[in-house]
């Protein structure tokens, strides 16, 4: 992956486990790339990522799809419902600073939520849009 996912996807984890409102709504920073053994639900994981050249003039625009899924096992749907809400509200064009680059922009695009075949854990998977380019 290029630098510029590598630090997008830092950017972004910082921002959810300094997030408040995430926090109270996983119970804690419950935020990872990789889920430790035994985690306790609810949690974040962070995704898939998708990086395309975005240029049109020759520069080094990237844009960037990134994907984050929630996990729940309280219950129904509600919680899950949540967790998606404050991944937008901890999100949604927010300033963030990826090492050595620079974000133009981060936008929510589309969540889903569906439970597993587990029958018990709920599964929101939500989608943004980023678009970096090179520090100056």
């Amino acid at each position: 992956m290029p630098a510029s996912s590598l630090a997008l996807r830092a950017a972004i984890h910082r921002a959810l486990v300094a997030d408040g409102g995430l926090g109270a709504a996983l119970g804690g920073a419950r935020v990872y790339d990789a889920v430790p053994r035994g985690a306790a639900f609810p949690y974040v994981t962070l995704g898939e990522a998708r990086v395309t050249d975005a240029a049109v003039d020759g520069g080094a625009i990237q844009e960037h799809l990134v994907t984050l899924h929630a996990w729940s096992r309280q219950g129904g749907h509600k919680e899950a419902h949540v967790i998606a809400g404050a991944l937008l509200q901890a999100l949604d064009d927010a300033p963030l600073a990826p090492d050595g680059h620079r974000l133009v922009n981060l936008r929510f695009t589309v969540a889903d939520i569906r439970r597993e075949g587990d029958g018990r854990t709920y599964h929101a998977i939500v989608r943004f849009r980023a678009v970096t380019e090179p520090a100056v």
